[in-house]
């Protein structure tokens, strides 16, 4: 049996040909998601290893928990003051120690430009002596005096800088004019880690980013012999408790750690989709198989009447798919390499800054690799190899039909529903949080597909009616044909359909979650917003110098200034970490309406914290209860409800006020600052007055639409990232309708011959096959869109709480979508369109 199944892989290799491309491309999207995360991975490894190069001990204000992602702001550690450096430096075993500041510091270019890379922070830092810092020249020297600065390698690069140009760099000090004296890597890098760099004199960092006379940390180096253990034990003895002492080894751990759980979120996402991909994949595999074994009915029922078991059926045809497998699996392997600079490039191209790196092929990823394409290749063959196992053999040899694998339509119409409810039971379980999270949403979408993919043959008949209706008037005689052939078999038809139901589903599903989020942004910017002005980074997530707001407010032409400051906090019985929102009571309810429900704003004193409902009822609480925070610099604080409220698209669950804010939170950076324009003024004559002393920070200054019309911009950034994503899904059920096709074409050889051979033109049989292909894509592109619509509504529905409040579905470009899924059917028709024209028709009549 292994020798027939071998030889029946070669015989119908070229039939395999597309659907094990597809398996490839799936493959090759997991291949090059973990190569590309494998490599920052190990990217950011050495640059924290450069970084603690040469230091064994490393002081420094503890940290209750690490965050990072939205909402964070760099500088969420508190320093440690400098006369502890002459402490430690007269620690016996100590041979050197030095005090590092690092802050956030905002490059701007000689045009005016803010440099804001996506994602990592704009990062000042002190330069240190030879023996501590991991900096390397690559042009010009060190920065000695207070108006002197180097940059990093990449920014110059990549923004035109040269030694000797005047830049401005902003800091919580405000913007200032710099020389710059030098371009600097960092050990081999050119950067770190995506971030970009101003290096100043250890006095001019201190002043300028805010340090004053403490530092972020002191790095100390013991003599020689002495374990770095052993000097943290020293240290330990000496110093107070209330400060960190770990050796460089443990804290270049941490940080790596930190970075790739950071990264973990990136290679979640990019595996999501990669599973997508395969899922997709999945469904061309089933396809084909079904075909092939129903090709060779009478073959397999020839191998049952001389002895072969089902069993041994089974696993002839399951050999053929495991070969299939990992041949695609190999494939995929050399395909995601390539992949994996394609997806470099995309990030790039959509703003996500990231560190140059090559590529790591681990052998984790191979074998990921080959178990992938091995274990869905032979889950998508083993419901044909069933079927073929299960026809008797006399039966086969007289060609009769397969029998369906769940026995009646009316089972199977019952099998399908409950895969469908069930799936999307489930799908909405993990929404709304009942457990499960993102596996269970997963899952459930998953076994909605399927649910939907087992009811879809019901739907061809009618549906192949209903649209293909006008054809046969507009196409003639190829357009009835082509109609017939997609009603022929409702299985295949519906198999082939399938796998661009799920792109087509997914990218409805984004469109309607992004529309949605777009109408929401704009709801609660028109309800909730009242200010005149917003004051934002260019990217409308980066830090702002909390200088500008000091600046504003002393024009005449403003009137009231607030400042909104966002990090995190967690709730220490749940471990959940949530958005903190920082504001001034004094002025927030003059430029943002929060609607409050109980309380006020007065509360917002050292300890008062506001609440949005949703939070409030989940905690139990109501204004005068306290309640357990823990901020990432001080640790678990008691705090109590000032006040609930029941909007929060433009702020956090949780508010508190500026006194809270100092006491708890280290940073002193603005995400947002709102201003009113003072009574009588003129509008241009505000804005103009706002933009002049706004320039030198490279922040951009927004009214009320431009602020809408930002973020529906940033909104349809990212959509356009996640529907680049998705395209490879969309590509492979596009070769799915093409394979179909071409075997349905193979399979009906001789029909199509003795069609040839009383009439039809080689463009009548073209125009046939194209007809055919449009109804499937219709057909796939329709059922997608009705399920996306539905896992769209309860995306949308279960984040109502997180300020996702109107529910949009835009209908044009789903519209488009369907029509772009038609055109692509057409084209992937133009293959096996062409073979069924050029068919010599007496070869045909013969085949058998």
């Amino acid at each position: 049996m292994l020798r027939v199944a071998l030889r029946g892989l070669r015989a119908h290799l070229g039939r395999l040909a597309l659907s094990t491309l597809g398996v490839v491309l799936g493959v090759g999207f997991v291949v090059g998601t973990y190569a590309l995360t494998d490599a920052l991975d190990a990217a950011f490894d050495r640059l924290f290893a450069v970084a603690n190069r040469g230091i064994d001990v490393i002081v420094r204000a503890p940290t209750a928990f690490a965050a990072a992602g939205p909402g964070t702001t760099f500088g969420a550690q508190r320093r440690v003051p400098a006369h502890l450096l002459r402490t430690i430096r007269a620690v016996e075993g100590v041979e050197a120690a030095e005090g590092f500041v690092m802050g956030y510091a905002q490059i701007v270019t000689p045009e005016g430009e803010a440099i804001v890379p996506q994602g990592p922070p704009t990062l000042g830092v002190s330069w240190m002596s030879d023996r501590f810092t991991s900096l390397v020249l690559r042009e010009g020297r060190r920065p000695r005096d207070p108006r002197e600065v180097a940059v990093d390698a990449r920014t110059a690069r990549e923004h035109d800088l040269r030694v000797g140009e005047r830049i401005t760099v902003v800091s919580v000090r405000g913007p200032r004019s710099f020389r710059i004296v030098g371009i600097a890597g960092f050990g081999a890098a050119d950067d770190l880690g995506g971030s970009t760099l101003a290096a100043f004199d250890p006095r001019t960092a201190a002043r300028f980013l805010g340090a004053g006379r403490r530092f972020d940390e002191i790095d100390v180096i013991g003599r020689p012999g002495l374990a770095a253990s052993d000097l943290r034990d020293r240290l330990a003895r000496v110093l107070p408790a209330r400060y960190e002492i770990a050796t460089a080894t443990r804290v270049t751990e941490e940080q790596a750690r930190a970075v790739r759980e950071a990264l973990g979120f990136l290679n979640t996402v990019l595996l999501v989709f990669a599973g997508i991909s395969v899922f997709v994949a999945a469904f061309i595999i089933h396809d084909t198989f079904a075909i092939l074994v129903g090709e060779r009915t009478k073959e397999l029922g020839l191998l049952r009447a001389i002895g072969a078991s089902p069993l041994q059926v089974v696993g002839a045809v399951l050999v053929e798919a495991a070969a299939v497998g990992a041949l695609a699996s190999l494939g995929g392997v050399g395909a995601g390499l390539l992949m994996a600079r394609g997806l470099r490039g995309l990030l790039d191209a959509f703003g996500i800054a990231l560190p140059a790196v090559g590529l790591a092929l681990a052998p984790r990823t191979v074998a990921v690799a080959f178990g992938v394409g091995v274990l869905v290749t032979l889950a998508s063959a083993l419901p044909p190899a069933r079927r073929a196992s299960r026809v008797p053999p006399l039966a086969a040899l007289r060609d009769a039909a397969l029998p369906p694998s769940r026995g009646s339509l009316r089972r199977r119409a019952a099998l399908g529903a409950l895969l469908a409810l069930g799936g999307a039971g489930a799908l909405v379980a993990g929404l709304s949080g009942l457990g499960g999270g993102l596996p269970l949403v997963g899952a459930g979408a998953g076994v909605t597909f399927v649910g939907v993919a087992t009811l879809a043959p019901f739907a061809v008949g009618g549906f192949a009616a209903v649209a293909g209706w006008p054809l046969p008037r507009l196409l003639g005689v190829p357009g009835k044909l082509g109609r017939e052939n997609a009603r022929r078999d409702p299985r295949r038809a519906a198999a082939a359909a399938s796998a661009l139901m799920v792109g087509l589903a997914l990218v409805a599903t984004f469109a309607i979650l992004g529309d949605s989020v777009k109408a929401s942004a704009g709801a609660a910017i028109r309800d909730t917003y009242r200010g005149d002005l917003a004051l934002t980074a260019p990217d409308g997530f980066s830090p702002v110098s909390p200088r500008l707001a000091r600046e504003l407010r002393r024009l005449d032409a403003v009137g009231l200034v607030s400042e909104v400051r966002t990090d995190v906090w967690r709730d220490p019985r749940t471990r959940r970490i949530r958005l903190l929102t920082g504001v001034d009571p004094e002025t927030v309810g003059a430029v943002l309406d929060l609607d409050l429900t109980a309380g006020g704003l007065a509360g917002l004193d050292r300890d008062g914290v506001l609440l949005h409902d949703g939070l409030a009822r989940a905690l139990g609480v109501g204004v005068g209860d306290r309640i357990r925070m823990e901020f990432p610099s001080t640790g678990v604080r008691r705090m109590e409800v000032a006040g609930t409220f029941a909007d929060q698209r433009l702020v956090g669950p949780a508010v508190i006020g500026e006194e809270a804010w100092r006491r708890n939170v280290a940073t002193r950076l603005d995400r947002l600052v709102v201003l009113t324009r003072a009574p009588g003024v003129p509008q241009a004559r505000f804005r103009h007055a706002v933009e002049e002393v706004a320039g030198d920070y490279g922040v951009r200054v927004l009214d009320q639409g431009e602020l809408r019309r930002d973020q529906e911009r940033r909104i349809d950034r990212l959509l356009g990232l996640v529907t680049a994503l998705l395209a490879l899904a969309v590509v492979i059920a596009l070769l799915g309708i093409a394979n179909t096709l071409a075997l349905s074409v193979l399979e009906r050889t001789r029909e199509i011959g003795l069609l040839r051979a009383v009439g039809c033109s080689r463009r009548q049989a073209r125009m046939m096959v194209r007809v055919e292909a449009l109804l499937l894509a219709l057909l796939g592109g329709s059922l997608g869109l009705a399920v996306g619509s539905g896992f769209g509504w309860a995306l949308v529905r279960a984040l109502a709480d997180e300020g996702l409040t109107d529910l949009a579905f835009p209908l044009p470009r789903m519209a488009g979508a369907l029509a772009a899924a038609a055109l692509a059917g057409i084209g992937a028709a133009v293959a096996p369109a062409r073979r069924a024209a050029r068919l010599d028709v007496l070869a045909a009549i013969a085949h058998e």
